[in-house]
């Protein structure tokens, strides 16, 4: 699995006191997401993202928003497969919290990895199949190919006997 790219964001130079924040436009690179043993890519590969980044008195919150449009194959039939999203997550990190809800697995130091958060994000934003159109009807079982805009006359195939009932065949009723 190819490395993410880094995309980091140092917290001490925003220079935010407590009840301020910022908004911050950068590129961020998203790496190729692996998903069911094929690859889907994000075009473009570094989407434009929004940082918006506040203060409080124990620690810092997040919020990232980046529309992304993912490309790769149709998990039905293979066929390519588009689809665009509009990803928004947020993160709290309370550096002097000991409940680990409340520290941010993206921020190390006063470094917030956006990259690697961005990748998770959009991750989680995926629906659980990337198909080409919405009712794909993916390949037949006995021959492989699509079954989109088949006939379904040249799909009926013959099916063979199962063999634990062959042996009726050579029963001879009279």
């Amino acid at each position: 699995m190819p490395a993410r790219p880094e995309t980091v964001v140092d917290l001490s130079r925003l220079n935010l006191s407590t009840g301020e924040g910022k908004r911050i436009e950068l590129p961020v690179e998203l790496a190729p997401f692996e998903l069911g043993g094929q690859t889907y890519l994000a075009d473009p590969t570094k989407p434009q993202a929004r940082l918006e980044a506040s203060r409080h008195s124990s620690g810092f919150a997040f919020k990232l928003t980046l529309p992304v449009h993912i490309e790769g194959p149709c998990m039905r039939c293979l066929d390519p497969a588009a689809l665009d999203l509009e990803v928004e997550a947020r993160e709290v990190d309370q550096s002097s919290a000991e409940d680990a809800e409340l520290r941010s697995p993206y921020v190390d130091e006063d470094e917030l990895d956006i990259g690697r958060w961005a990748h998770d994000a959009v991750m989680l934003a995926l629906p659980t199949q990337i198909l080409c159109r919405p009712g794909c009807l993916g390949l037949c079982p006995d021959c492989g190919e699509p079954l989109n805009d088949a006939d379904p006359a040249q799909h009926e195939h013959e099916k063979p006997v199962d063999p634990r009932w062959a042996a009726l065949d050579d029963l001879k009723l009279e």
